[in-house]
């Protein structure tokens, strides 16, 4: 069994429409996908905005929270929690150009308006947690915007909401790119930045994704470390990515191996988890699986994450100290190669 309790949201069991292609499975409704969720041994569940209230630019702010009331209601039957609640602010008309520095006033108001909404969510869902996926945070035209003003209209905006809710915590997920391909906040070190200008740097911390990571040249267990250090790697997103090209989402160490080891010796290393800490496994379905077989992805990635687990414990850290101490890291290596294959 494993140290860590895993989540992930409704989005990971989806209908297999891609960029190329259509949608060639039926949609499964939420409540059997929060059941399953139960069943396959999460511990929560993952929202945006709307997959707690689907309707949530037509109702008011009561209604809003009544519906997440009723949610939670559904969580509570199933033993499962509410590990974070994301604004899904890219997928709006009113932020085709962004929502935080979009150049539009009204739309940014738009942005703000759902992000308060989240926080009116989370608190009824029983978290505390928002995460901030900056998915048009950038620009798609280099000139469209004043890079300076746009970030620092991007750290007032988590000020707000900040102030919004004396308790809630801002987690920000990185990622470099698509869907634009000039970030403003594209890696943990950017994310670092903004917490510490931020009025509050204590309640803004950082969600990390290995495939995130991977798209930005960037290694996802190095990552993870440089957020813990600075006590900021407050969720993971465990998933793989065969190379810098488009977010692929694949199921937990099937492309990555050595690069998966790392990431679970991390946070193992640092007690990752001990404070309430979570595993998300943003993982997406192929599209060539039955609906019938809709699961297996997440089955897999906590299926390989405790089996990661065994292997970190076996690793012999005073043969590490004496090849360490005899600089050969060559010997190094093939242990840890061995200890992967054979082991």
């Amino acid at each position: 069994m494993s140290r860590f309790k895993f989540t992930a949201g409704p989005w990971n069991v989806h209908e297999g429409a891609d960029s190329f292609g259509p949608e060639v499975r039926p949609s499964i409704p939420f409540e059997e996908k929060v059941k399953k969720f139960a069943e396959i041994g999460l511990s929560g569940v993952q929202f945006h905005d709307d997959d707690a209230v689907p309707d949530i630019n037509n109702m008011t702010e009561k209604q809003i929270i009544n519906y997440a009331k009723d949610v939670k209601a559904l969580l509570d039957k199933h033993d499962l929690v509410a590990e974070f609640v994301a604004p899904r602010l890219w997928m709006d008309p009113h932020t085709t150009d962004g929502g935080f520095t979009s150049n539009s006033k009204e739309d940014y108001e738009f942005a703000m308006w759902r992000s308060l909404r989240s926080i009116d969510i989370a608190r009824a869902l029983g978290s505390r947690n928002i995460v901030l996926w900056l998915a048009r945070e950038g620009t798609l035209c280099a000139e469209s915007k004043q890079p300076v003003d746009m970030i620092k209209k991007l750290i007032m905006s988590v000020n707000t909401m900040l102030d919004y809710d004396s308790e809630i915590r801002v987690l920000i997920e990185p990622k470099p790119n698509e869907p634009i391909d000039r970030s403003y906040c594209g890696t943990l070190g950017h994310v670092m930045a903004v917490s510490g200008a931020s009025k509050e740097p204590k309640r803004v911390g950082a969600v990390l994704e290995s495939a995130h990571a991977i798209l930005a040249g960037l290694d996802p267990a190095n990552e993870m470390a440089f957020a813990l250090a600075f006590g900021k790697l407050w969720s993971v997103h465990l998933n793989d990515q065969n190379g810098m090209k488009y977010d692929q989402d694949k199921a937990f160490g099937v492309d990555n191996l050595r690069q998966a080891f790392n990431q679970i010796k991390v946070l193992m290393d640092n007690n990752y988890g001990a404070n309430g800490e979570m595993v998300g496994l943003d993982v997406k379905i192929m599209r060539t699986q039955k609906v019938e077989d809709s699961y297996r992805h997440i089955e897999n990635s906590m299926k390989i994450v405790e089996m990661l687990e065994k292997k970190v414990e076996k690793f012999n850290r005073e043969f590490r100290d004496q090849c360490v101490a005899e600089r050969n890291y060559e010997k190094l290596e093939m242990y840890v190669m061995e200890l992967l294959m054979n082991g």
